[in-house]
């Protein structure tokens, strides 16, 4: 409920539903797809993308489970994204087309890396004057991630500003608390930042930070654990490592 309740919230893209699609038998809904769909600001015009969660059948309807996902994956100019794949749904996303973006995850102390004497960390909110640093998508970025919840940033080094949203929560059993990368600009921007960074989320009790990779992020002191939290990409343009905006885990927290 508080799932449905969070993207009755979240502005309709286009024509594309606000919820997703249900599979009904005799007036009964035996399956859901939730579609959260954003649009995002670019230089070569809007991009939509499209993070398919909670895709579910009723075990006596499971032949019927690709009928509930084709009306979504027909729209060619989206990008689909899964970012919490079931191990039984493997094999189905990869005939479905979909395709890996992050291949593992690293586990990162940022408050080890050193720091730059030009470098200072500024937490976004509206009346921020070093807003008119960033680019209107990334200023779109990290506001509205700073209204659901998330630590949106603005991390200044030699004069150049850089956007970075962070997502707090829990790890082993809810017992180590950590700060998840939602977006940055580039790892080589969170790498060069880091240490900034590390220190402003240490004043919350977080030491640790986990970023999505390919590979280990050169210049962060961590370790990179493969084929831990992949995510897949499906259409036009693949998202970052490192960018999860407006995914489930924002919309529907950790």
């Amino acid at each position: 409920m508080r799932a449905l309740a969070r993207l009755s919230q979240r502005p309709i893209v286009a024509d594309f539903p606000q919820y997703g699609f249900a599979l009904e038998n005799a007036g009964q809904i035996v399956g859901v797809v939730l579609t959260l769909y954003a649009r995002f600001p670019g230089l070569e015009g809007d991009e939509i993308r499209c993070n398919i969660s909670s895709w579910t059948v009723d075990e006596g309807y499971r032949p019927q489970a690709m009928k509930l996902i084709w009306p979504v994956l027909r729209q060619r100019d989206v990008t689909f994204t899964n970012i919490s794949p079931a191990p039984a749904t493997l094999k189905a996303n990869k005939a479905l087309g979909f395709r890996l973006f992050s291949h593992g995850q690293f586990a990162f102390l940022p408050a080890l890396s050193s720091v730059r004497k030009s470098c200072r960390v500024l937490e976004v909110r509206p009346d921020l004057a070093e807003l008119a640093m960033l680019s209107d998508g990334e200023r779109y970025i990290v506001l509205e991630h700073a209204a659901l919840g998330c630590i949106s940033l603005v991390c200044i080094c030699d004069g150049v500003a850089s956007p970075l949203v962070l997502m707090p929560r829990r790890i082993l059993h809810g017992l180590i608390p950590c700060a998840q990368i939602v977006y940055c600009r580039s790892l080589a921007d969170l790498s060069r930042c880091a240490g900034a960074v590390g220190r402003f989320v240490l004043r919350r009790g977080i030491l640790l930070c986990l970023a999505d990779a390919k590979e280990p992020i050169p210049g962060l002191f961590g370790r990179y654990f493969a084929n831990r939290g992949i995510k897949y990409f499906k259409g036009p343009k693949p998202p970052a490592p490192g960018d999860l905006t407006f995914t489930e885990l924002v919309v529907f927290g950790p």
